[in-house]
C-alpha cells in the first residue's frame, strides 16, 4: 500500500492562506468607510392625533357611584 506524500502540503496551505488574505484585502479596499459620521437630530416626532387634543377618562365598573 503506497504511503501518502505530504511534502507539498505546506506549500499548498501557505499559498491558499496567502491567496485568501489577498482576496479579503482587495474586497475590503472597495468599501467606503466614513471617517466622521454625522449625528442625526434625535428629537421626538410629534404626531397630531385626535385623542391627544381632548380630555378623556376611563370609568371602571367599581369606580361608578353606588345606587
Amino acid at each position: 500500500m503506497p504511503q501518502l506524500d505530504t511534502s507539498t502540503w505546506f506549500t499548498t496551505i501557505t499559498s491558499m492562506i496567502l491567496a485568501l488574505f489577498i482576496l479579503l484585502q482587495s474586497k475590503l479596499t472597495n468599501h467606503t468607510f466614513y471617517s466622521s459620521p454625522s449625528h442625526k437630530d434625535m428629537k421626538p416626532i410629534t404626531h397630531d392625533t385626535p385623542w391627544e387634543k381632548k380630555w378623556t377618562k376611563i370609568y371602571l365598573p367599581l369606580s361608578l357611584p353606588q345606587h
